[in-house]
């Protein structure tokens, strides 16, 4: 699944655009921008996807993407207390940031912060505690002082000592991205085919790597071997068709790539913590079926 374009149109005459984007659920939208983002996820539980990396997120989870990289958010299920998911959105330019450093050198510590949102940064709970409410006042702030909360925003986001990023590993630009565009492909098969046996010959063939290099690759990339990565995708579909549909565990083991039922309820239970039944006992909200596929894709939204 290659990742789609987005369009954002930051108005003339303003450094960022901001959007409070508030739904139901979180469908799963890989997608680039050429646009710097920093995302602050409220509301819910889900998957975060950005580049290689795959990990789960929370209420409050705060990410830095960096200019086209891929990326997108998919919701399991509401906090305690939520009524929807809500993320607050803030996009701005690669020539804005340099303006500003060029503007006031005195901000290089927000040039590092940049530099890593190459690869995707992660804030911990401390740092996304502290900035959650002048993150939220960003929607209500004049231009010219949203501006000005945004600098200071980035400011502090320089220094958060429990920043990480996302798809960790030292590597030349060109490497980069070889290894960038052959991960995509590799990425986009295991999305399309996570139903499915999988297999390491084709993948070998798709991104014209030995196993050895490919696994390799894949680990440095996303931090999980790609047995690992497969089962999070199917654990993530599993957990959106327990809470959005009635469909008996069987036919969701099957749907979503088990063996059979029973390696389904052990899978699930060892990365949740919880059996199948318990979870859809607590989340489950009727709602449409999900679409048939790797994930359902809206195009119609911002994130």
């Amino acid at each position: 699944m290659r990742p789609w374009f987005e369009k954002v149109t930051i108005p003339a005459g303003q450094s960022c655009l901001v959007y409070d984007r508030r739904l139901p659920e979180f469908a799963f939208n890989w997608h680039h921008h050429p646009e710097y983002e920093l995302t602050l996820t409220l509301g819910g539980h889900g998957t975060r996807f950005v580049g290689g990396d795959v990990a789960p997120y929370a209420d409050g989870d705060l990410a830095l993407i960096g200019p086209d990289l891929p990326h997108a958010w998919q919701s399991h299920h509401l906090a305690e207390g939520a009524t929807e998911h809500r993320a607050i959105i803030c996009w701005f330019t690669v020539d804005w940031a340099r303006g500003l450093l060029a503007l006031m050198p005195e901000l290089g510590a927000i040039g590092a912060l940049l530099g890593e949102a190459s690869q995707g940064v992660h804030f911990g709970p401390a740092t996304a505690a502290a900035l959650r409410s002048r993150m939220l006042r960003l929607c209500d702030r004049p231009q010219a002082e949203r501006a000005l909360e945004l600098t200071g925003l980035l400011l502090n986001l320089a220094a958060a000592p429990d920043r990480r990023t996302l798809s960790p590993g030292a590597m030349d630009a060109a490497e980069m991205s070889r290894d960038r565009r052959r991960m995509e492909r590799v990425l986009a098969d295991l999305h399309a085919r996570f139903d499915q046996p999988i297999r390491l010959a084709p993948l070998c063939e798709t991104a014209h790597l030995s196993e050895s290099q490919l696994q390799r690759i894949f680990k440095r990339s996303t931090g999980l071997s790609i047995s690992e990565y497969v089962t999070r995708l199917r654990v993530g579909r599993a957990s959106a068709m327990l809470n959005r549909t009635d469909l008996p565990m069987a036919s969701i083991a099957e749907r979503c790539g088990f063996h059979d039922a029973a390696h389904f309820a052990r899978t699930f239970r060892a990365t949740t913590g919880r059996t199948p039944t318990s979870y859809r006992r607590e989340f489950h909200a009727p709602g449409p079926a999900i679409p048939t596929g790797a994930f359902p894709m809206q195009r119609g939204t911002a994130g």
